[in-house]
């Protein structure tokens, strides 16, 4: 686990205190929202096995994400709906989504990293780590939080729309799902600007 501490301790070293990692879950399903995780957590108190998101098994995941929320100094999921994803289109919602779990947090950080290639609008120093999920243990807790607050919101969507099957592929671009927009067309969820290639 070492490694996965390397920026947190480099921070730690220039005098920032309260380390928060961002991300998100859900830029490329058809259906659903972006949703992002900002956590800062106890460097000196780590959880073994965190790790990118979609290495983990759905169980695993679970498990995680129960002891990160336990053990979390501050947690703050932030989610950006379809309608908003269509209007300003899904790297400015995904921004959004960071700036807003960001400032939900009760306790302000002290420096933000972010998975990916992304810069946010925010006051607060921060850093963009390519693969941050995978080398960064806060970016990999706010990973493994993300995904399960997203894959439990796309089941319960699928009890709501069940023809398009949510449960099984949490909105993304499967053949059943694909072949059940056409067959069936659009519901409420779906990103419109995400379809427009498989329906009329």
């Amino acid at each position: 686990m070492t490694d996965k501490l390397k920026y947190e301790k480099s921070f730690l070293e220039k005098g920032f205190k309260y380390i928060c990692g961002v991300d998100e879950v859900g830029r490329g399903p058809l259906a659903g929202p972006v949703v992002c995780a900002a956590v800062i957590m106890p460097l000196n108190d780590i959880i073994e096995g965190v790790d990118d998101s979609k290495k983990l098994t759905a169980k695993t995941r679970e498990r995680l994400s129960a002891q990160i929320l336990e053990k979390a100094v501050a947690c703050h999921i932030s989610l950006v709906e379809p309608q908003t994803i269509d209007q300003i289109n899904i790297l400015q919602a995904t921004r959004l989504c960071m700036k807003n779990a960001i400032e939900g947090l009760e306790v302000t950080p002290d420096y933000v990293i972010t998975d990916g290639n992304m810069t946010l609008d925010i006051s607060i120093p921060q850093q963009s780590i390519i693969k941050g999920d995978m080398l960064s243990y806060t970016i990999g807790c706010a990973s493994i939080v993300a995904k399960v607050y997203r894959d439990r919101l796309m089941d319960e969507l699928a009890v709501t729309y069940p023809y398009y099957k949510f449960e099984s592929n949490k909105g993304y671009g499967t053949a059943a799902h694909i072949q059940a927009l056409k067959e069936r067309g659009a519901c409420p969820v779906h990103r419109k600007t995400f379809i427009k290639n498989f329906i009329k």
